[in-house]
């Protein structure tokens, strides 16, 4: 029997107040907020990026491709769902959905923000929304805290912070604020991920290098999207850091999931043929055999995914709506993954739309 299908990667789109009402007193005025373009229409400033979050596109569920566009949008006129509890469990219901893990939109490109004080301070303000917007269903919104990681220290007080406040996950940025994640600092720090048991998770747009540079036109940029998760995945295989926290699950959101067979076969490669000459760390097991165990991934629109899940850990594959981004299946879902889990046994389609998720989670 089919199970009821879970979401493992949504979002809101935070309303104007998020951050202003909810952030500390002394960066009150450089809170995220929104400002009116006559441009782009309604969008989120916030202070130390130079890329403003256009709403239009942060809740654009449902549109055809052909009206998709970054301009023109006003607060009142998107999806009331992604900031108010009620709305969002009908838009669920319209879409066949029985509960979304929650991750933020503005949120993401705070993580891309180099003043660590101020990016903490956001994204504590944001958690604050967070469990209110959450808490009237708590068994169908299931929000992620976001840790700055200011410092390996300093990290490990948000996370207490975020067990604390309910959540049962924690959104880690692409970048941490003093080194890098493969350091040896960093041990206590995913120690306390796992003795605190909330799930690790890094989302595409969080790891600035993505963001800064991109080669001809515009579209092509989007091909660049899934890179920050494949490199930080990688390095959390081949630097070890997987191998000395085996208890430790990490999960890469919205990076697609066709191209991970070849990945791992490419970290073997790597691993077996050059870890000699390059330096490479000796590891316990071989890289796929970690990928496999501790990398979880989230995807949607991903026939490829299905096709070659004898390839991959099914066990640890993840279907998730988006919305209400530009890029989710809402609310056509339900026709969508009958089409593509067709050649699913009932047991495997539950995996990937139910049971992954709930006991990665404790759901």
């Amino acid at each position: 029997m089919m199970k009821t299908v879970i979401s493992a990667d949504s979002h809101v789109c935070e309303p104007p107040n998020c951050y202003v009402d909810n952030i500390q007193a002394r960066f009150k005025a450089r809170a995220p907020r929104v400002s009116h373009s006559e441009k782009l229409g309604d969008i989120f400033i916030i202070d130390g990026s130079n890329t403003p979050v256009p709403l239009a596109l942060a809740a654009s569920a449902g549109k055809s491709p052909e009206e998709l566009d970054p301009k023109g949008a006003t607060f009142e006129n998107l999806h009331r769902g992604g900031w108010e509890p009620h709305a969002r469990v009908r838009d669920q219901d319209k879409d066949g959905i029985s509960a979304e893990i929650i991750y933020p939109s503005v949120g993401m490109e705070i993580c891309n923000v180099s003043d660590l004080e101020f990016k903490q301070a956001c994204m504590e303000a944001y958690n604050r929304w967070l469990v209110k917007f959450c808490a009237p269903f708590p068994e169908r919104l299931i929000g992620l805290g976001q840790c700055a990681v200011k410092t390996p220290q300093s990290g490990i007080e948000e996370l207490r912070s975020i067990k604390e406040q309910g959540f049962k996950g924690v959104m880690l940025p692409g970048w941490p604020g003093e080194l890098d994640y493969n350091d040896p600092s960093y041990s206590e720090f995913f120690e306390a991920i796992v003795e605190l048991e909330l799930v690790a998770s890094f989302h595409i747009l969080t790891s600035r290098e993505t963001r800064e540079k991109n080669r001809g036109s515009k579209i092509n940029s989007f091909m660049s999207i899934v890179r920050g998760n494949q490199d930080l995945i990688s390095m959390f295989i081949l630097d070890g850091i997987l191998s000395r926290h085996p208890k430790l699950k990490i999960v890469s959101v919205e990076a697609d999931g066709g191209w991970i067979p070849h990945f791992m076969y490419r970290l073997d490669h790597a691993y077996n043929r050059h870890r000699h000459w390059m330096k490479g760390l000796e590891l316990d097991r071989s890289p796929s055999d970690i990928f496999k165990d501790q990398v979880y991934f989230t995807f949607q629109d991903d026939k490829t995914a299905f096709l070659f899940k004898d390839h991959m850990n099914i066990e640890r594959m993840m279907w998730a709506n988006d919305f209400p981004h530009s890029d989710s299946t809402w609310p056509r879902s339900k026709a969508l993954l009958k089409e593509q889990m067709a050649s699913l046994t009932d047991e495997e389609k539950n995996l990937v739309v139910h049971h992954n998720v709930t006991n990665l989670y404790g759901l």
